[in-house]
């Protein structure tokens, strides 16, 4: 499928923002024009959370933003997050209970329902993992109890922080990897609605190890990518291989920060930003940036600071969960997002922070011409770097330099210009295919001012690999001035 059309209003949605924003979509979000009006109001990815809602829901979602996407003629990505396992513990007989600090209190295999002393855990797979002096920690860490002894079917523990615990409340185990796969038999049927409704990226929750990613890719097979949930310990220790499996990354702190203690949620925060960006991965920072904004018009200062954070940090993009899905003010939570975005990076010292972190480069070809693409860049003051590229790693290269300049992304292949969506600083742009180079110079500044990023007179980098749907083969660099913009051919851009 191609995105007809060419030279019109709509066509020139261009952000003036180089972070991209996720918006989770829901109840308070699900008709056209909500959706629309999120897009315009500065969503760049849609969220599809799995863990609520029908395939029903879900397809429809899909539709209407497929639907936006013709009639705005802008690629638009789409994230289906998938559940995972949920761990909970059973039910209480008499109604929630009250454990006391040092008390005793046992987790088994036994189906009865709780009392003071004992409740059921569903889940052998805990019990097969667990070690003496081992923590549980339920509902999401109001209570913590320490391991004193255990065994295939039982565990007997010594409550550590005390807390009223009431029915099914979530389990967590912070400390060991339990032999769970990260794909539940709900969670497969959900990837083949995800896949078959076309989601770009599938969102991998209860990832422990780089195993996971590959058990994920198995059944995926190359038609979305993999987007790693950094959510426990484990996955914090096995980093570096699952990055290098993943196609990017979520930081999800809500879960993070249940199995670690707060205080090393931002370190680590700032940890998997610059690995992923070090690998090149795209990287998403998510969980609680503009929670008060559910029922309030306005962020906390402290949250405005929080989403300006991961923005310096060069994070590719901030999301919104529950304030799009079921807020009371879903358009103002994106559009605060944008202007906390554009006000950021118009800071002197950002850019300046961004190349102080710049990663080390490979000696390949190919990175060679993208560190110089963005050098030149610089240098002559261009309007922006231009890529153009079949698999995206042409463009991937150019995002991972953190340049202050648009990158233009040409691609010929739908799913690829939808993807690269969620980069640092892409606009991307599904075009017929280019056969040379001088072609592509043609096409590219006629777009790159159709879309309101440059204008006659100004120039351009341009990178690409020759000959062209090489993958992974960037090998040139050409820079070029934009003359007569008004008079150039009037290409059929998408056709």
């Amino acid at each position: 499928m191609l995105l007809k059309g060419a030279m019109v209003r709509s066509s020139k949605i261009h952000r003036q923002r180089q972070t991209k924003i996720v918006a989770t979509l829901g109840p308070a979000t699900s008709t056209k024009e909500m959706i629309r009006a999120l897009f315009e109001a500065g969503v760049d990815i849609f969220r599809l959370n799995f863990s609520h809602g029908t395939s029903h829901d879900h397809r429809e979602r899909m539709r209407i933003i497929r639907e936006i996407e013709k009639e705005l003629k802008r690629p638009i990505a789409v994230l289906a997050d998938l559940q995972g396992p949920k761990l909970r513990i059973g039910t209480f007989a008499k109604g929630p209970i009250k454990l006391d600090i040092k008390q005793s209190f046992r987790l088994d295999l036994d189906n009865k329902p709780g009392d003071q002393n004992r409740v059921y855990l569903p889940h052998p797979e805990i019990f097969s993992a667990l070690v003496p002096d081992a923590e549980l920690l339920l509902d999401d860490g109001k209570v913590k109890l320490r391991v004193v002894k255990c065994g295939a079917d039982f565990a007997d523990t010594i409550v550590v922080t005390g807390h009223e615990l009431s029915d099914r409340k979530g389990v967590n185990v912070p400390d060991l990897v339990l032999p769970l796969s990260p794909l539940t038999n709900k969670d497969r049927a959900d990837l083949e609605v995800a896949l078959s409704i076309g989601a770009d990226w599938i969102a991998l929750s209860f990832v422990q190890r780089a195993e996971d990613i590959q058990e994920a890719q198995k059944l995926i097979k190359k038609r979305a990518a993999i987007l790693a949930k950094i959510e426990k310990p484990a996955a914090v220790r096995n980093l570096l291989p699952i990055l290098e499996l993943a196609d990017g990354v979520m930081v999800a702190r809500g879960d993070l920060g249940v199995e670690m203690p707060p205080e090393n949620v931002p370190r680590t925060q700032k940890m998997i930003v610059r690995e992923a960006r070090r690998l090149g991965k795209p990287v998403i920072i998510a969980t609680q940036m503009l929670e008060s904004m559910i029922t309030n018009a306005t962020p906390t200062r402290a949250e405005a600071s929080d989403v300006a954070t991961a923005i310096y940090d060069g994070v590719d993009a901030i999301m919104l969960s529950a304030e799009s899905a079921s807020g009371q003010y879903p358009i103002e939570a994106v559009k605060m997002m944008d202007r906390i975005a554009r006000h950021t990076q118009e800071d002197p010292t950002y850019h300046t922070g961004l190349l102080s972190q710049h990663p080390d480069l490979l000696h390949t070809t190919a990175d060679a011409i993208t560190a110089a693409a963005h050098q030149v860049a610089e240098t002559i003051d261009a309007a922006a770097i231009i890529t153009y590229t079949t698999s995206g790693s042409t463009t991937l290269r150019a995002a991972r330099e953190r340049p202050e300049v648009p990158l233009l992304c040409l691609t010929s292949k739908l799913e690829t210009a939808r993807r690269l969506v969620l980069s640092f600083g892409v606009h991307s742009v599904h075009t017929a295919d280019i056969h040379d180079f001088n072609e592509m110079v043609q096409k590219a500044t006629q777009i790159i001012v159709r879309d309101g990023i440059a204008s006659s007179g100004q120039r351009v980098v341009i990178t690409a690999g020759v000959p062209f749907g090489s993958p992974g083969n960037t090998n040139v660099l050409r820079i070029a001035t934009i003359e007569n913009a008004t008079d150039l051919p009037q290409l059929a851009l998408n056709e």
